[in-house]
């Protein structure tokens, strides 16, 4: 048998198991009669493949179904709390890192500071920092893969940062360099594509297949689902929405053009538009000296007409932005996440009206503008990466199969 002939099989093998694991995992308790059926699956391949998954833990078969006549079928589901993940965020001037089991518990967290330094310290630090955790949080657990997230940009296929605001990551093959010194497979991803994941999964947006998450935050970013996965170009981001030019004549930003929807609706931009108008002498119960998006909307909900008025731009702004989204994905629920959404009264309806005005009828009628479930929760974007690689087989036949 040749090379490519074995690659053949092996993603062949790959496919029907992640098929039968997928059924089992979004429809168990069910029975491998059932996960015949609707995978189109023969008997003896379905018997075999759950024989291999029950062998590594993967599954477990559960009491009898009821009888409907001949011999009683055994139910399978998938087995989450004996697997364990770590999933890392690499913020901006912080680590976050967190370990998971597969049910989404969380069972251990921590925050470092973590300073901007020259490359290699920066991953040495970064390798340090995460065997430190897994060796202390994890040591007598079965830890599967590592998952790290982050703001900017990266090729997940190559496990590549192709950019990041905060650290001199450009072009660095980051999952490589961790694997090889943590001994785990490593995924990476956008923080805010992987936490529309999360949505999916464990969410806000469990209850539909296209869905579209915008996060208000340092930036604006957002994440697409279609038919339940991350849209994404080759692995690669996409959805840069903060990035959309809103004001032709609006504030540089700092990727080179000037009026992005970033400079206009992002908290730091908000925060300098009250910071300006109190300098110049509006009235307002906002203390300059004490300025910050929990105040912003606490007085706007509150009746200040300063803070008012400015929550009510960028919604505004938001809404044209998530309109052309709207117009593109037809999705069939919107979230949002961020000190925004703190205010939700002010500018969730604004926003529904901006998509109403400028998007197709049939594509907004009756569709919910919600709050993302997970506001606070740093890591849970990482959970969502290894799930996925667990469901589309890549992180299945690792487990099932490993490389040496």
């Amino acid at each position: 048998m040749t090379r490519g002939q074995i690659a053949n099989v092996d993603l062949v093998k790959q496919v029907n198991s992640s098929a039968v694991y997928r059924l089992i995992d979004s429809q168990g308790p069910i029975s491998r009669v059932k996960i015949a059926e609707l995978s189109n699956l023969a008997p003896a391949s379905v018997t075999k493949i759950t024989r291999t998954l029950l062998e590594h833990g993967l599954i477990r078969e559960m009491e009898h179904q009821a009888s409907t006549g001949g011999r009683r079928a055994i139910s399978l589901t998938t087995v989450t709390k004996d697997f364990h993940l770590v999933s890392v965020k690499l913020g901006r001037g912080e680590l976050n890192l967190s370990l998971y089991d597969l049910e989404g518990t969380p069972c251990g967290r921590e925050t470092h500071p973590f300073p901007s330094q020259p490359q290699d310290a920066l991953l040495a630090a970064l390798c340090a920092h995460i065997a430190d955790f897994i060796a202390r949080r994890a040591d007598k657990l079965n830890l599967i893969a590592l998952s790290v997230i982050m703001p900017g940009l990266t090729d997940a296929l190559r496990g590549q940062v192709i950019y990041h605001p905060s650290y001199p990551l450009a072009q660095v093959e980051l999952a490589a360099i961790l694997r090889k010194a943590l001994g785990l497979p490593v995924f990476i991803g956008n923080d805010i594509r992987a936490l529309a994941l999360a949505e999916h999964y464990f969410g806000a947006s469990r209850d539909c297949l296209d869905s579209v998450l915008v996060s208000v935050h340092h930036g604006v970013g957002a994440g697409i689902i279609t038919e339940g996965r991350i849209f994404k170009s080759l692995g690669r981001d996409v959805a840069e929405i903060g990035h959309i030019r809103v004001d032709p004549l609006g504030d540089r930003c700092h990727c080179g053009n000037f009026g992005c929807l970033e400079t206009m609706v992002a908290d730091a931009a908000l925060l300098r538009q009250a910071q300006k108008m109190l300098a110049q002498g509006y009235h307002s119960q906002l203390d300059p000296q004490r300025l910050t998006m929990a105040e912003l909307c606490r007085c706007a909900l509150a009746g200040d007409q300063l803070a008012r008025n400015i929550l009510e731009r960028a919604a505004e702004h938001l809404g044209q932005a998530l309109a052309i989204m709207v117009n593109l994905f037809n999705p069939q629920k919107v979230l949002l996440t961020g000190a925004l959404c703190e205010a939700e009264n002010i500018v969730f309806p604004l926003i529904g009206k901006a998509i109403e005005y400028q998007s197709l009828p049939s594509f907004h009628q009756g569709l919910p503008i919600v709050r993302a479930h997970f506001q606070d929760d740093q890591t849970i974007g990482g959970l969502a990466l290894v799930k996925r690689a667990l469901l589309e087989g890549e992180l299945l036949q690792l487990i099932i199969e490993p490389k040496s």
